[in-house]
């Protein structure tokens, strides 16, 4: 793997996830409990043995930062391995990252610096288990330029994504972006389902470079891997579709990309049921991550009645204290504290947050810092919830935003 370098493309704007992102990255949003966005790909990238990673960072990038130096420095710059995040230098013009192509052609010299025979091109908003092993080992075999990774959905659902046309030989003759009409083009590796394109690409470095070359010349483009490059090389050259093998051992193929709000709660509630459907558990495929600095999870008071400490199907994270509260189906991130005689089922709750006692919090992701005071209602009545100002997703789901008055953290 010492010929591979991989870009992680880290610097959308998250305005889909706001107010989550109203303060730092989309991959650095957290996630699982102890985890951020990005450690899922991260992760991915280190099991994969790639020791050599560009994070390419733009959009409120000091947090982002901080967590991969402090939980990422784990290579040796000796062995010229490494985990560099790169914000825009304006490089090759004055523009910040137009696009995603455009953020790695604004890269080029840093790329063409480290000469890699193949460029690996990821997400930094997906949450899926993939040895990129695997998928170099196909584009070698097949002789590609670029290697497209696909995975397969039932044809009701080839709407939502953009679906690849694939001939007998793997390779890609065509897209049809989420296409409205009854019969998608169904895939060469089952035809009673269709392969849709992951946004994870393999390219032969040289080949990367003159498409991003000539892509920088095009006043037409938006210069995007999706919308521009792709295609372009799909018409001119030897494009590959790769199936996703998943590493999650489940009966369904797990790959989320957790870019909306009802995406990232669906996919967090994912990881607390009896038999989650993404497995943290698996010490053949660790997810690392910066561990706070926190206690132990504590659980006090077991009492007759509601006055009970408990927590079940849920993530309880480190430094959380569950006094006297009923916890259900939910994620703890570090410092938590539910009170008595309050009940949280269905949510999220961020680092810091605190529900005082009597409360009730339904379905509900609330931010990081966010003082819940005694008797809240959350979840309960839409129309309070509303009049209180409180956002709700497409899904229903309850969006507690830190506010700030009198230097008390509160919620809107």
């Amino acid at each position: 793997m010492r010929s591979t370098l991989a870009i992680l493309l880290a610097g959308g704007a998250g305005e889909r996830l706001f107010p989550l992102t109203r303060d730092t990255a989309k991959p650095a949003v957290p996630f699982g409990g102890i985890y951020r966005i990005i450690d899922f790909t991260l992760s991915n990238c280190i099991n994969s043995n790639l020791r050599r990673v560009f994070v390419l960072a733009q959009y409120k990038a000091l947090d982002l930062m901080r967590h991969i130096r402090g939980g990422w420095s784990i290579l040796s710059p000796e062995l010229n391995e490494f985990i560099e995040v790169i914000t825009p230098m304006k490089r090759m013009h004055a523009d910040w990252y137009l696009g995603t192509a455009d953020a790695v052609y604004q890269n080029i010299e840093s790329v063409m610096a480290e000469a890699p025979e193949d460029t690996l091109i990821l997400s930094g908003d997906q949450i899926y288990k993939m040895d990129y092993r695997e998928m170099l080992d196909w584009h070698h075999r097949h002789g590609a330029d670029a290697t497209i990774a696909t995975i397969q959905v039932d044809p009701s659902e080839a709407s939502r994504f953009g679906v690849t046309v694939i001939d007998g030989g793997y390779r890609i003759t065509g897209f049809e972006e989420k296409p409205k009409h009854g019969n998608p083009a169904r895939s060469i590796f089952n035809p009673d389902m269709v392969s849709v394109s992951m946004g994870i690409y393999v390219f032969r470095t040289e080949v990367l470079l003159r498409a991003l070359r000539e892509d920088a010349e095009r006043a037409d483009s938006s210069h995007d891997f999706g919308k521009d490059i792709l295609p372009r090389l799909v018409e001119k050259g030897n494009t590959i579709a790769y199936d996703f093998r998943d590493l999650n051992d489940k009966s369904v193929r797990y790959w989320r990309d957790v870019g909306t709000l009802d995406a990232y709660y669906d996919a967090n509630m994912d990881l607390v049921s009896v038999t989650p459907e993404f497995n943290l558990y698996d010490s053949r495929w660790p997810i690392r991550t910066h561990m706070p600095q926190q206690p132990p999870a504590k659980f006090v008071f077991a009492q007759e009645g509601r006055r009970m400490g408990a927590a079940i199907d849920s993530i309880v994270s480190p430094g959380c204290i569950v006094s006297g509260g009923r916890v259900i189906r939910s994620v703890l991130s570090p410092g938590v504290r539910v009170n008595s005689y309050s009940d949280v089922e269905n949510s999220i709750l961020l680092e810091g947050v605190q529900v005082g006692r009597y409360s009730r919090v339904r379905n509900a992701i609330v931010e990081a810092g966010v003082k819940l005071p005694e008797g809240t209602e959350i979840g309960i009545d839409e129309a309070a919830d509303r009049e209180r100002g409180i956002a709700i997703s497409d899904g229903g789901i309850r969006v507690v935003s830190n506010t700030v008055e009198s230097g008390v953290a509160t919620f809107a």
